[in-house]
């Protein structure tokens, strides 16, 4: 395609954006998340716990108890639990899907990313007008992190949707409270009280700190009356309290101790799950985890900070500002933590890039977009490259088809950058990220086998022992729950080489895993005990939660 048929092209697909923007905005949002959405294995740790909790409460229908295995889980609310088990009934009851498939615990992901970038468009035009609101909309699309969220069947995509449309309901009764109708505030706290049994307290904190940010800015909140809070508030506290009450009952007050005193404080306190990072944590990897097109944000930062008194930068900023810090000020750090205000973000860098009043970057700001881009794409390609061959000891051809994507991205978005056509190297830049992300997600990923030990015992089992009910099943040496995903909830997860041993004599025909640390001990356990052992298999692959190769070895009592 040569450079004029390129720019008509553009202009072409602009039009068809601005007649049918939110038609657009799903097919991009598609065109990004479904690589590799249904070929990706269950990953460990989280997402294998939520699908597990989930599968749970569809076979047993106990929908109040949150369990993965014999064990409670008790650290998030049940919302997104409920979400995955509607998209598990759905899909069995029209026969494209089973429990079996975690693909489908992962449509509440998808559909609350979608939803969060629908959302950014449809109030952000109330607040920054419709070109900006569609910019805006599309880099929140191909934000990496975003992209991977929507892959993984936990609760931060859905939770994106409920504070993305909370806070544009939010910004809407700022903007114009007398206009702001009881059915919209209504809504304001119906998707709050979502967003509570989704991610408990952090759902309300952003609308929180904002409004506080705000009546301290503005010495004034007519907008707090306008959002009906009287009445608002009960009618949220009605939507959470029936499920608070039943699993406080149900767990004996378990769940409140472990959540809070648990889970929330033992982030805030220590980086819990070795994920400590350090204050700046956030500033310093924000243009990889909004790659491709997180650099308008960074260059459009000093017009919003200058512009602060028009109401709507005014939200925005107060929207981001005060959040960010709490998250910069928590011990632990994770990429997706503040995804909640990278829709405000990506609506100050767009009204940035379409200004045509604003001022041209310094020329180390344009650079330092420049490397920003070409850096991570670049980066995606090594990877793409080197964790196949790091986890399997050899190359794949596909993989390197992410070079030439890589390389097709940072070309079409330099070239834009060179003319001076801000907002037309960010849409080309997402465009572009989607024969990237697809060469990542679909190429590459699902067929690291090395990667997906849970999955490959499953075929084994299935074929050396089929039938094999998953209590008849221990393991030894990988405890993850991606295993109890694949085989089943009922998976004995075994300590040592010895409990394998004595495992395996308690009841004819059962199965035993063994790793390679624990065999010595298992086999002087089974001599011990007369034990015949039969190999029936073998498992290898990377535990690459631990970072470390597993070999596992699969024992039965020999036949007489």
């Amino acid at each position: 395609m040569t450079t004029s048929r390129l720019d008509s092209w553009l202009d072409s697909a602009s039009g068809a954006a601005q007649r049918w923007p939110k038609l657009v905005l799903v097919l991009l949002c598609l065109l990004l998340y479904l690589p590799g959405f249904f070929s990706i294995p269950a990953t460990d740790r989280d997402e294998s716990r939520f699908a597990q909790a989930t599968r749970q409460m569809v076979e047993t229908g106990d929908y109040v108890h949150i369990r993965v295995g014999d064990e409670e889980r008790n650290k998030k609310p049940v919302g997104i639990h409920w979400a995955q088990a509607v998209g598990v009934h759905l899909m069995e009851a029209t026969g494209l899907g089973d429990r079996r498939d975690i693909w489908a615990y992962r449509l509440p992901s998808l559909l609350g990313a979608i939803l969060a970038v629908l959302a950014t468009f449809h109030f952000g035009r109330t607040l920054v007008g419709r070109r900006s609101a569609m910019l805006g909309a599309a880099m929140l699309a191909g934000c990496m992190v975003l992209m991977v969220e929507a892959h993984i069947a936990k609760t931060d995509a859905a939770l994106l949707a409920t504070v993305t449309a909370s806070m544009g309901l939010f910004g809407t009764a700022y903007l114009r409270p007398g206009a702001f109708a009881a059915r919209q505030a209504a809504a304001f706290w119906v998707i709050l009280g979502i967003g509570v049994l989704l991610k408990g307290p952090i759902a309300p904190m952003f609308p929180l700190l904002t409004g506080i940010t705000l009546a301290i800015a503005d010495r004034r909140a007519p907008w707090l009356a306008a959002l009906r809070w009287r009445w608002g508030i009960p009618l949220l506290l009605a939507m959470v309290l029936p499920w608070m009450v039943a699993i406080g009952i149900a767990t004996e007050g378990r769940f409140f101790s472990q959540a809070i005193g648990g889970d929330m404080l033992g982030k805030v306190g220590s980086g819990d799950e070795k994920h400590w990072g350090p204050p700046g944590f956030y500033i310093l990897t924000f243009l990889i985890a909004a790659f491709p097109a997180g650099y308008l944000v960074l260059l459009g930062l000093h017009r919003a900070w200058t512009q602060r008194q028009q109401l709507p930068t005014r939200f925005l900023i107060a929207w981001v500002v005060p959040n960010w810090l709490v998250f910069e000020a928590v011990a632990t750090k994770l990429p997706h933590y503040t995804l909640p205000a990278y829709p405000a973000l990506m609506l100050l860098g767009a009204i940035w890039a379409l200004d045509p009043l604003r001022g041209e970057p310094r020329p180390w700001l344009r650079w330092l977009a420049r490397l920003a881009v070409a850096g991570v794409a670049i980066g995606l390609a090594i990877a793409a490259v080197a964790v196949p061959w790091a986890a399997t000891g050899h190359l794949e051809a596909a993989p390197f088809l992410a070079l030439p994507a890589a390389l097709l991205l940072i070309w079409l978005c330099w070239r834009e950058i060179g003319r001076g056509n801000w907002a037309r190297s960010a849409v080309m830049a997402v465009v572009a990220a989607i024969p990237l992300y697809f060469t990542v997600m679909q190429l590459t990923f699902p067929r690291i086998d090395a990667l997906w030990i849970g999955p490959r015992l499953e075929r084994l089992l299935a074929e050396r022992a089929p039938g094999l009910p998953p209590e008849r099943f221990g393991i030894t040496g990988h405890a993850e729950p991606s295993t109890l995903f694949a085989i089943g909830g009922d998976v004995r997860f075994l300590r040592r080489g010895e409990d394998a041993a004595i495992f395996l004599a308690a009841e004819e025909g059962r199965v035993a895993a063994v790793g390679e640390r624990a065999i010595g001990d298992f086999q002087r356990e089974a001599a011990r005990l007369g034990l015949r052992l039969e190999e029936i298999g073998l498992v290898d692959g990377l535990n690459y939660t631990r970072g470390r190769h597993v070999t596992l070895r699969l024992f039965r009592i020999a036949r007489a």
